[in-house]
């Protein structure tokens, strides 16, 4: 048998003993080390399926960057339910070139790649459209902007005040320091703290 069948038998081994592991373990939470140990392979083998399971087979495998009661290395499958897998359009490439156009930082909120959600959450950037696929637009750069999981998740739901603050506390975050100097000056006077 030549290496490339070994390597792909070995792959959905490995894919296959981590998704067994998952279901068995739904709702709990589980360790890195733990998960290393039950599904085997090379030491970053294990995380790719982990990736493997959420993005090519649908499973909501969570961590802490999407929920804050997780630590850094944890991860826990939430129910068996999953999700319809989405053919990915954009490339590494081209996302690169979007998340660095747009200063790494959300286009609608304006926080940056790793600070923290109001929520709790560290911020992921993902890349939206500005007119979504469904309504025709294209994965063309000018019509891609980075923004937050959260502001990409319910960009269509977000109320008239509740984007007006958003626009707002962009608009702060984006501005030099010096100026967020003095918007912040001008609110302990105006607050009188």
């Amino acid at each position: 048998m030549d290496d490339q069948k070994k390597t792909s038998r070995k792959r959905r081994g490995t894919l296959a003993r981590a998704e067994a592991y998952f279901i068995a373990h739904v709702g709990e939470i589980l360790e890195n080390k733990t998960l290393r140990d039950a599904v085997g392979g090379t030491s970053d083998s294990w995380t790719r399926r982990v990736r493997e399971l959420r993005e090519k087979l649908g499973y909501k495998i969570r961590t802490h960057l999407d929920r804050p009661d997780l630590k850094p290395g944890q991860y826990m499958l939430e129910d068996l339910h999953r999700v319809p897998v989405v053919a990915r359009s954009i490339n590494k490439k081209l996302r690169a070139f979007i998340l660095e156009r747009n200063g790494y930082t959300c286009g609608s909120c304006g926080i940056g790649a790793g600070d923290v959600h109001e929520d709790g959450r560290p911020a992921r950037l993902q890349i939206g459209h500005v007119i979504d696929a469904s309504h025709g637009g294209t994965s063309d750069p000018s019509n891609l902007r980075a923004l937050c999981s959260l502001c990409n998740e319910g960009s269509s739901n977000i109320s008239p005040a509740r984007q007006s603050q958003s626009q707002l506390l962009a608009a702060l975050r984006r501005a030099k320091p010096d100026d967020q100097q003095v918007a912040f000056e001008w609110l302990k006077k105006k607050l009188g703290k």
